[in-house]
């Protein structure tokens, strides 16, 4: 089973152009979205987060059963659900701004146990930043790792929600040596001012850096690249795309049984062009309509 860790938010999203546009509610949240396309790709998935009782956290908790989801690890809790309102500008790229005052997934807990089942456990976005739950996160990353879990990591920068810049950097960094796999954007490489040769010589054993319609590289511990164009595809919006890449990735390592830091590195180069090229198909369907809507399975093919 990979377990994904993080929160789950309703995304509020502009019809039309302007500040008074319309706004239809959506499912959301870079974990949220994680597991989701998981569960639409076959792989055993569990949640693990806080949601509210209100009507929006029902929604988010029924989104991932009709995904296939295991959501027995979710807290429940009265406040209200997170909201994110998006901008899209003109290229489909999406802006947040967020409501997250008082609500319910900011009080994650650590909880005892992981799921028996668990091989890999998934981070990132603003669980890591939201006190006091970022660092119950980061206390249930450090000891999944020191129990031999491996762990996946997207910071998924929302700049917005980091009062002090200097000082998350240096918190991620602190991360590094309990990750396996780090993956990110170039927007959060460009902010966060590492290169992927440091950040594997703190720890992961491979890092993925997304570059849009340009396509990924991969880069190993033992110093190779590996690199895979883009999908052409007409993009309505890029809401959930990296979210899909963190599920590709990590369904086909479970399905190969590379679950693991050694693994990562003997992958190989036709390996990691397979796997990278299975993320950049799913990823290109989900910008190909609106909101995070990640692929099933059937529509991807084999790995």
């Amino acid at each position: 089973m990979i377990v994904v860790a993080g929160e789950a938010l309703i995304d509020l999203v502009p019809q039309g152009r302007g500040a008074l546009a319309g706004l239809k509610p959506a499912l959301g949240g870079g974990p949220y979205n994680t597991a989701v396309a998981l569960g639409r790709l076959g792989s055993p998935t569990a949640f693990c987060s806080r949601t509210s009782y209100d009507a929006f956290g029902e929604a988010l908790l029924d989104g991932l059963r009709q995904a296939g989801v295991d959501v027995s690890a979710v807290q429940r809790g009265a406040e209200p659900t997170t909201l994110a309102v998006a901008t899209i500008d003109v290229n489909g790229s999406a802006a947040y701004s967020f409501y997250v005052e008082g609500t319910a997934d900011r009080l994650f807990a650590v909880p005892d146990r992981l799921p028996e089942s668990a091989r890999a456990v998934s981070f990132g976005t603003c669980s890591l930043v939201l006190e006091p739950g970022a660092t119950a996160y980061e206390e249930l990353m450090r000891t999944a790792s020191a129990q031999g879990v491996f762990t996946a990591l997207d910071p998924n920068i929302r700049a917005g929600l980091i009062p002090d810049a200097d000082a998350y950097r240096a918190r991620f960094k602190s991360w590094l040596p309990s990750v396996s796999l780090l993956k990110l954007s170039e927007e959060d490489a460009l902010w966060l001012g590492g290169t992927p040769l440091e950040w594997l010589a703190a720890g992961p054993s491979a890092v993925v850096i997304t570059q849009g319609g340009d396509g990924l590289t991969a880069f190993t511990r033992d110093g190779a690249v590996h690199s895979v164009p883009g999908e052409v595809v007409d993009v309505v919006d890029t809401i959930g795309a990296g979210d899909t890449v963190n599920a590709a990735l990590l369904h086909g390592l479970s399905a190969w049984d590379a679950l693991s830091p050694d693994a990562l590195t003997k992958l190989g180069a036709e390996g990691w062009s397979r796997l990278l090229r299975f993320a950049a198909r799913a990823a290109a369907i989900t910008c190909s309509r609106a909101g995070a809507e990640p692929p099933y399975a059937s529509e991807l093919g084999d790995l």
